[in-house]
C-alpha cells in the first residue's frame, strides 16, 4: 500500500498547523475503510496532538487550520463560532453577476431526502450570510468572484451562489450538468485566513494563491 502524498504545510508551531488542502481530499474520515484518508489522519501521523477545528468540503481546496492539543482547540473553536476568524474564498461562477459587490442573506437547511444537499428555506432555515465581490467578468461569460462567509453553514457558498443564479463551475451538487461540465472539479478555493494566535494574542494571517 502506497503512502498518501505529504501535506502542503504553510505554517506550524506549538499551537497551530496551517495546511493547503487539495481538492478531492476529505477533511475528516468518512464511513467505511475507503474513506479514511483525510486531512485529520495525515496531520495526526506527523503531529499526534493535531485536531480539526473547521472543515472544507471534499471538493473544495485551500487553507485549513488545525489546533495542537485540546486547550488550543477550544480557543480556536470559540473564535470560529464567534466569527472572530476572517475567511475569503475565490470561485469561478457561471454567468456575469449584475452587481460588483453585495450580500447573500438566505437561511439554509438540510434537504433531508437529498442529503447532503442544502437548500434555502426562509421559514425554517438557519441564518446564513455571505458577502461577495466581483474580481473579474471574463469574456467567456464566467465571473471570478471573492466570497466571504460570515456564517459557516454546510455548503453555504455553493448554495448561495446557486440561489443568486450563478452556480459554481464544476459543482456536482448544485450546478446544472452543463455548468458542471465546464470544469473537472469544483472551482472554489479557500485563499485567506486571518485570526488571533491563541498563544501570542497577536493577529496572524495566511494566504494560498488560488489555483483556479
Amino acid at each position: 500500500m502506497t503512502a498518501p502524498p505529504p501535506l502542503a504545510v504553510l505554517h506550524q508551531d506549538d499551537a497551530l498547523i496551517v495546511v493547503d488542502k487539495p481538492a478531492g481530499l476529505l477533511s475528516v474520515p468518512g464511513r467505511g475503510p475507503d474513506l479514511q484518508d483525510c486531512i485529520a489522519h495525515r496531520a495526526q501521523a506527523r503531529w499526534p496532538d493535531a485536531l480539526i477545528v473547521h472543515r472544507l468540503d471534499m471538493a473544495t481546496s485551500g487553507l485549513m487550520v488545525l489546533a495542537r492539543g485540546a486547550q488550543v482547540h477550544r480557543q480556536l473553536s470559540i473564535a470560529f463560532a464567534e466569527r472572530h476568524v476572517a475567511k475569503r474564498y475565490v470561485a469561478l461562477a457561471h454567468g456575469h453577476l449584475a452587481d460588483d459587490a453585495g450580500t447573500m442573506d438566505w437561511p439554509l437547511i438540510c434537504d433531508w431526502p437529498n442529503r447532503p444537499r442544502q437548500i434555502v428555506n426562509l421559514r425554517e432555515g438557519k441564518p446564513s450570510l455571505t458577502r461577495y465581490r466581483v474580481l473579474q467578468r471574463q469574456p467567456d461569460g464566467i465571473t471570478r468572484v471573492a466570497l466571504e462567509p460570515v456564517t459557516g453553514r454546510s455548503h453555504q457558498l455553493r448554495v448561495h451562489m446557486q440561489a443568486l443564479g450563478h452556480p459554481l463551475l464544476g459543482d456536482e451538487l448544485y450546478a446544472p450538468p452543463a455548468v458542471q461540465a465546464l470544469a473537472p472539479r469544483l472551482l472554489l478555493h479557500a485563499e485567506h485566513l486571518a485570526l488571533v494566535h491563541p498563544r501570542t494574542g497577536l493577529p496572524v494571517q495566511f494566504d494560498s494563491p488560488a489555483p483556479i
